[in-house]
């Protein structure tokens, strides 16, 4: 009976110090690995395609001449309402320092804007109008990331683009037009949202304002034989695009 007695003791006691290593000795649980954060350091490259719109102000000076001396000038002026789509492509290269993104960005764009204006009088009729064919722009760009992956940001910088600029008149049948196009630099300033899609994709909106300056399109004899004279015009518009990006 003794034998059996201390038997038993021993093997609850045995027991007992098992369930006490259940209870206080364990492993530490596994823990979910960090999720790296996003960095939008890196090169890009993307499409882009939106709509444009601007005004066309087109104005001209009739020169009335006797003898050497101008004697008289007539202006006129117009100013005309245009739109358009524009499509392209952009590239470009940020640095990120905490939660400030800096970049530089340049684009090049189709445009279809476009602005056109008709007029009658008795036997006269005229048209006149403008078109931007294309146009490109270098800026620089600032962000702020209110959250890892979602970055607003103002930009600006230099543009250029081509600009065609017509005009034609007809007076008893006959008719007569000028059209000259030409490359122009200006200015561009804006601004845009962007958000990262995953670690290599990222979808963008923008909008920019446009100023491609003023230019002298006709100088001299002006339409169905008038005095001398010189036309000007300047073309500012707005444009809001959507772009996809791809960052190497």
């Amino acid at each position: 009976m003794k034998f059996v007695a201390i038997a038993t003791t021993a093997a609850l006691l045995s027991t007992s110090a098992l369930a006490a290593d259940a209870v206080f000795s364990y492993d530490p649980a596994p823990t979910v690995a960090d999720v790296p954060a996003y960095a939008w350091s890196g090169a890009y490259i993307g499409l882009n395609a939106g709509y444009g719109g601007g005004k066309l102000r087109a104005n001209a000076q009739e020169w009335l001449v006797e003898g050497n001396e101008i004697y008289d000038t007539i202006s006129y002026g117009a100013g005309i309402t245009g739109s358009g789509f524009i499509g392209g492509a952009q590239a470009g290269f940020n640095w990120q320092s905490g939660s400030v993104v800096y970049g530089l960005e340049t684009d090049i764009q189709y445009s279809g804007i476009k602005a056109e204006a008709s007029a009658y009088f008795d036997d006269f009729s005229g048209r006149i109008g403008g078109k931007v064919q294309w146009f490109g722009t270098t800026r620089a760009r600032i962000g702020f990331l209110p959250q890892e992956r979602f970055m607003v940001y103002a930009t600006g910088g230099v543009a250029y683009g081509r600009t065609e600029l017509f005009a034609e008149g007809t007076d008893e049948g006959e008719t007569e037009g000028v059209s000259a196009s030409k490359t122009k630099v200006g200015w561009t300033a804006g601004a845009g949202a962007e958000y990262a899609l995953d670690n290599n994709w990222s979808l963008k909106t923008e909008y920019l304002y446009t100023d491609l300056g003023k230019w002298t399109f006709a100088e001299g004899p002006l339409l169905l034989g008038g005095d001398d004279g010189r036309a000007d015009a300047k073309f500012k518009f707005h444009t809001v695009r959507v772009g996809l990006n791809y960052k190497f």
